[in-house]
This record gives C-alpha cells, sequence and structure tokens, in this order.
C-alpha cells in the first residue's frame, strides 16, 4: 500500500521487519555462502555464489584471477554481498544485503591468516588439508568493507510469518 505522496503507508510499511543486531550476527554466523553482486569489466550487473567468513565486521571471500568476477572487481570495487538464511537452522526467512567496496589481496600476510581461518569455517574435519588445497598461484583473497548500513528481513516480525497465515507478531 501506498500512500498519496508514492511512499509506503504504515500499513505497507516493512520497518518492523528488519533484523536486530543480534540476529544479524547469529544470520552471519550461520550461513555459510552468499551471493557476490558485481559489475562485469563492460559494466553489467552480475553475481556469484560463494563461500565467506565474516571477520573483523567484514565479509572475507576467495576466488582465483581470471574469474569474471574477481577482474569485475579489479575495475569497479563496488558490491553487494546478500546472505539468506536458506539452508540453515534458523526459522522463517531472513536476508540482508550489505554494500560494500572489495580489496583484492595477494600478500602473504593477509592469505597465511586467511586460509586456516576459511579452512576451519567450511571443512572443519581436515581444515590444514583444505588450507593447502587454497593455497595455489593467483589466488585472491577478497575483503569486503560495508558501507552504509545494510537492508535486511526478518519475516518472524511479520504477522502469519509474512505471509498472511496466523501467528507472527
Amino acid at each position: 500500500m501506498t500512500a498519496a505522496d508514492g511512499q509506503p503507508s504504515a500499513a505497507g510499511s516493512l520497518r518492523d521487519a528488519r533484523l536486530s543486531a543480534e540476529d544479524q550476527a547469529a544470520l552471519l554466523s550461520a550461513q555459510s555462502q552468499c551471493v557476490l553482486s558485481f559489475h562485469d569489466p563492460a559494466g553489467w550487473p552480475r553475481a556469484v555464489v560463494l563461500s565467506y567468513i565474516y571477520v573483523r565486521e567484514r565479509f572475507w571471500l576467495t576466488a582465483v584471477s581470471g574469474r569474471p568476477h574477481v577482474e569485475g572487481l579489479r575495475a569497479d570495487p563496488r558490491v553487494t554481498v546478500v546472505v539468506s538464511n536458506l539452508g540453515t537452522a534458523i526459522s522463517g526467512r531472513q536476508m540482508l544485503a550489505q554494500r560494500g567496496t572489495a580489496t583484492l589481496h595477494t600478500d602473504r600476510p593477509t592469505l597465511d591468516w586467511f586460509f586456516p581461518c576459511f579452512a576451519q569455517r567450511h571443512e572443519p574435519q581436515t581444515p590444514e588439508s583444505f588450507a593447502r588445497h587454497l593455497d595455489t598461484p593467483n589466488r585472491v583473497v577478497i575483503e569486503v568493507a560495508p558501507v552504509g548500513r545494510p537492508t535486511s528481513h526478518d519475516s518472524r516480525r511479520l504477522s502469519g510469518d509474512g505471509r498472511g497465515g496466523p501467528g507472527g507478531s
């Protein structure tokens, strides 16, 4: 619903459906994959699903030079990272979209802390082996520093879980 001025009316507002800071942290901890949206070198919007870790209030991902997303980031570092609760044990429908600026790292100190941390999160049974597997020529670590506030949604905060059913707020 919109008011006469074209703005969402109170009944149509989703302001109350934002994730709390605690729920944002829980979502980022529970999920292991995100969608990284970027511009390719020709300026077209593109996206790729990647595994991530969230450390020091930044998203950290990895890829190999030459991939479209890496080359797109070289041309334009503006990105959006989107995380949903799909596939996690979190109830309802939750999502977070964070705009950011990507920095590509190839320096040894970054690789040396990143690979073990990433491997522990994504292959906890054999992290050392996975870290060695990642440490290849042309490997890039992508750091996404947030810009502005995230956009988020938490259907549990809406009546009937946001689908008009019974229950909810």
